[in-house]
């Protein structure tokens, strides 16, 4: 036999593919490589696991020490020659796609002040989650926002978008978040830029937080037909203070603390149709049970300190760090101060899993629900 590399994958499991190379069945995979086929049974194990087995890995970005090297780029590079002026993030197991975690990418973008990048839309959809500084803007379609610390901000797929920091600013970093490796697996990715490179504003500044951001009211005689949320900003003072008055009336999730959704104000959808978002509260000294999801998760500590355990992996974070869970992988999150709550962001991929009907999670049953914190 001169080659055993096409029976790698055979499982002795009744209803799998268990054909073990010979020397008769290695000529024959050959034959059909010469006309671009294989054997199913070669591959098939493989390719229809168990259960989903993410390349991802669990892993967290330290933002003091990712810091100086994003400002850095201030001095390298202008938004005019770079485009978008962004660090990204790029999961070990998923250099390939560009990708921070299963099919999603993150990055920090940094802008100085008087600074703007030229409008521009794709197919992919983006949002933004503000870390730091002052007189940082976007528009939006028309629709311009200024924009805050912790604020969450979309700019769904087909709108044309820009973003800039005010002359009286001061350098601002966000990270964005965008399903960029999903449309490019599904070869469906496009790019414009603005025709006059940057558009108008064509309505009042923050009109749509005006008009849709205030608490269980909507607007009479007001009506909405896009596929994402009229709501493009969401605020952090509001959705902070949403936080803690939940928290006071319930237990919160055993697995999420306190967890809320930020949804579309009209449909009560997520606000995008490919990516959810959430912020979730940890409440002193709280420490959830493991479970896991169909679906890819990035994290953001906009508040406090802790660290989560990802698969048995320990990471540890504090405002800024951002981290992965990947999907189906075991993950628990412990809020380290005893006297403060901290509070994380997330945006997910969960949209799509559950279009497709592919969602599901289950809660770890044994030891409490919590996992063995796997050392190295």
């Amino acid at each position: 036999m001169t080659d055993l590399r096409f029976d790698t994958y055979r499982e002795e499991v009744i209803g799998r593919a268990n054909v073990a190379d010979s020397d008769e069945l290695v000529d024959f995979y050959r034959d059909l490589e010469s006309q671009s086929a294989a054997a199913l049974w070669t591959i098939a194990n493989k390719i229809e696991p168990w259960e989903p087995a993410s390349s991802s890995v669990p892993i967290v970005w330290n933002y003091e020490r990712l810091k100086p090297h994003v400002l850095r780029a201030l001095g390298l590079v202008t938004p005019e020659q770079a485009g978008r002026r962004v660090v990204y993030l790029s999961n070990p197991g998923r250099p390939d796609v560009a990708a921070a975690v299963g099919w999603l990418y993150t990055g920090i973008q940094v802008m100085g002040p008087g600074e703007c990048a030229s409008s521009h839309r794709h197919s992919a959809s983006a949002l933004r989650f503000i870390m730091e500084g002052s007189g940082a803007f976007t528009n939006v379609d028309g629709h311009k926002m200024t924009l805050g610390a912790n604020d969450f901000v979309l700019t769904p797929n087909g709108t044309w978008h820009e973003h800039g920091v005010s002359e009286e600013g001061s350098v601002c970093l966000w990270q964005d978040g965008l399903d960029i490796p999903l449309m490019n697996a599904l070869d469906a990715n496009f790019y414009e830029v603005h025709p006059e490179l940057n558009q108008a504003i064509s309505f009042p500044i923050d009109d749509s937080t005006a008009t849709w951001g205030n608490p269980a009211l909507r607007p009479a005689g007001e009506t909405w037909s896009k596929r994402y949320s009229p709501l493009l900003k969401y605020e952090w003072a509001p959705t902070y203070e949403a936080l803690q008055r939940y928290a006071r009336v319930t237990d919160g999730s055993p697995y999420d603390g306190v967890h809320m959704e930020y949804v579309n104000p009209y449909t009560g959808e997520a606000p995008m149709m490919t990516m959810g978002a959430s912020m979730q509260m940890l409440r002193p000294g709280e420490h959830t049970k493991a479970h896991r999801e169909v679906g890819s998760f990035v994290y953001q500590c906009a508040k406090g300190s802790g660290y989560s355990i990802v698969n048995g992996k320990k990471l540890e974070w504090k405002e800024r760090d951002i981290f992965v869970v990947p999907s189906w992988m075991w993950h628990e999150h412990v809020n380290g101060s005893a006297s403060e709550d901290a509070c994380l962001f997330s945006f997910n991929d969960l949209p799509v899993m559950r279009a497709l009907g592919l969602y599901r999670a289950e809660g770890m049953l044994d030891n409490d629900g919590h996992q063995p914190i796997i050392e190295g």
